[in-house]
């Protein structure tokens, strides 16, 4: 009987992913559902508790000590609520205590999905060794996490290392957020695309507009979706220099569906991290991609989750 079991959630706009892991990282057992994101929050909630569900139900449930949840934000770990943007039926939600009466009053502890998954590369993936790193999701939004001094740094509310909204272009575009010339508002996938439309790209016959078309169109030489590329490295160097400056990262580790473009994202992105992580502590700084996977956020819940588990055993609590 495993004993040192705990159990994961990965929350986000598309679906909502659970496993019970070992201590190793081995995921024993899992579940999901798709995230009815335009319904309401109740809704949503009963999508979590289905998934719950199959996991309590299972005979290793009563190994399971703990409950980790990685989540789409803003997220509110002091409150235990989350507003995911991409959830509408979820502000200010009290996650916290709903999955803690549907686990059976276990401990539970939230984060960011951009700290789930540098806890996760940072525990099993391309940041393991690395005591200061940072993490970062490119996708249809851009976020990260930071391992400080051998630790997951979440910050008090879960949201610490968030590098989509750090602006890196004083007049550019306004950003959904409120702020102008995020990193994201450069460098995600729908503004990649977005930006090689509106500069003259145009998809092949299949109509596909995705970053990943312009991505095979940058491979395939074309200069627009090359030059689209090329402004979202910008942004991504210019947001990981200032990361690196402010707290002497050594590594970025780059995932999410836009990072799958490999060498036409990472070759530019290494070349301009040249221009902008100039002082001497940051010059040495490495950018690799992430090793994983679809998992990394379930991964990193669960780390979190065990890392309250050994807490609480040394407070003998």
């Amino acid at each position: 009987m495993h004993t040192d079991l705990v159990a994961a959630l990965d929350i986000g706009g598309t679906k909502i992913a659970g496993a019970l892991v070992d201590g190793g990282g081995g995921l024993l057992l899992r579940a999901q559902r798709p995230t009815p994101a335009r319904q309401d929050g109740e809704t949503v909630m009963r999508a979590v508790e289905e998934v719950l569900g199959e996991l309590t139900a299972s005979p290793l449930w009563g190994g399971v000590g703990a409950v980790g949840i990685g989540s789409a934000g803003p997220v509110d770990a002091t409150a235990g609520t989350v507003s995911p943007v991409n959830v509408p039926g979820w502000r200010d939600y009290p996650l916290v205590a709903r999955v803690r009466a549907a686990a059976g009053d276990l401990p539970v502890v939230l984060i960011g999905d951009g700290v789930a998954i540098a806890a996760a590369e940072h525990w099993q993936g391309a940041a393991r060794g690395h005591d200061n790193a940072l993490c970062m999701v490119v996708s249809t939004g851009v976020g990260g996490g930071l391992v400080i001094g051998g630790r997951v740094h979440p910050g008090p509310t879960g949201n610490a290392g968030h590098i989509g909204h750090i602006s890196v272009d004083l007049d550019g575009d306004p950003c959904p957020c409120g702020a102008r010339g995020c990193v994201e508002r450069i460098a995600s996938g729908p503004n990649i695309a977005r930006r090689a439309l509106d500069n003259g790209w145009r998809p092949g016959p299949d109509g596909d507009t995705s970053a990943a078309a312009v991505a095979a169109a940058a491979r395939a030489g074309d200069p627009v979706a090359v030059a689209s590329f090329e402004r979202a490295a910008r942004a991504l160097a210019a947001g990981i220099a200032a990361t690196a400056t402010l707290v002497e990262i050594d590594i970025a580790v780059i995932g999410g569906g836009v990072a799958k473009a490999g060498e036409v994202l990472l070759a530019p992105l290494r070349r301009a991290l040249t221009e902008y992580a100039t002082l001497s502590f940051v010059q040495r700084l490495a950018v690799v991609p992430a090793r994983m996977g679809t998992d990394a956020g379930l991964v990193g819940a669960a780390a979190a989750a065990l890392a309250r588990r050994a807490d609480t055993a040394v407070a003998g609590v």
